[in-house]
């Protein structure tokens, strides 16, 4: 903990052990409080706001390989992510990401992940932290009619009966745990299948897969090689589903 004035205990999560949590009182601060108390000796530590329409939570992790390969922890936070939300998810409608950083439900964005990183540390350094955190919609009823917003979608209006969203975390955390073993025990091959299984098609039907590096390969026969990469460092430079002057997801 931490003396800084909005900060608070909140109750306590039900988290595996090396994890540990710290509530504050807004979720437009999350990833920065998070990347603010970052270091190889605070991972673990998940800080959430979890009150009000956009409930959010960022997670500092140890990375122990060079920024290079280990931004694709990136994937394993959003495989994660997908799992806490579709454990509570009404039946028959599925979470699905959009690359490289949003989830959606009900072909609807629902909300989205992003990492951050030391930002002197070069590619082929060992950085010294990771934050990957994520922001979900909880409710759409301060933006108007729903028909105004129609790309993106919230748990009030999908029908997550949720009474504690602490569940989110919690359950996040444990697939956050299980994605990095099965990463560690199985490859980091077995990983990307589980984020690709939840891409939503590529428009034209092309096939897609995700590299070694992390990229994401579009089959493209117009291009020298026959496919078409979209490199995930890129993709995480600006968030997709983020509004800057706000903090919160676009709607």
């Amino acid at each position: 903990m931490t003396n800084h004035a909005a900060m608070s205990q909140g109750r306590g999560l039900d988290l595996p052990p090396l994890f540990s949590d710290v509530a504050i009182d807004a979720a437009e601060r999350v990833h920065a409080e998070a990347c603010r108390l970052a270091s190889a000796e605070a991972a673990g530590t998940i800080v959430h706001a979890l009150d009000g329409d956009y409930p959010a939570f960022a997670v500092v992790l140890a990375p122990e390989e060079p920024l290079a390969g280990a931004r694709r922890a990136f994937l394993a936070g959003m495989v994660a992510l997908g799992e806490a939300v579709g454990a509570h998810a009404p039946p028959e409608r599925a979470v699905r990401f959009a690359w490289p950083d949003a989830i959606l439900f009900n072909e609807a964005r629902i909300g989205g992940g992003r990492l951050a990183w030391p930002a002197d540390c070069p590619e082929d350094a060992i950085p010294d932290w990771l934050v990957f955190s994520c922001m979900l919609i909880g409710s759409k009823r301060a933006a108007g009619d729903p028909g105004l917003t129609p790309e993106t979608t919230s748990l009030e209006e999908e029908g997550f009966e949720v009474e504690d969203r602490a569940v989110f975390v919690e359950g996040f955390a444990r697939y956050l745990m299980r994605a990095f073993e099965t990463w560690s025990d199985r490859g980091f091959g077995v990983l990307a299948h589980a984020y690709r299984e939840e891409l939503i098609p590529n428009l034209s039907g092309a096939d897609q897969r995700i590299d070694p590096a992390g990229d994401l390969l579009t089959e493209d026969p117009a291009l020298l090689g026959g496919w078409r990469r979209d490199g995930l460092a890129a993709g995480l430079r600006t968030p997709t589903w983020l509004e800057p002057a706000t903090g919160r997801p676009r709607l």
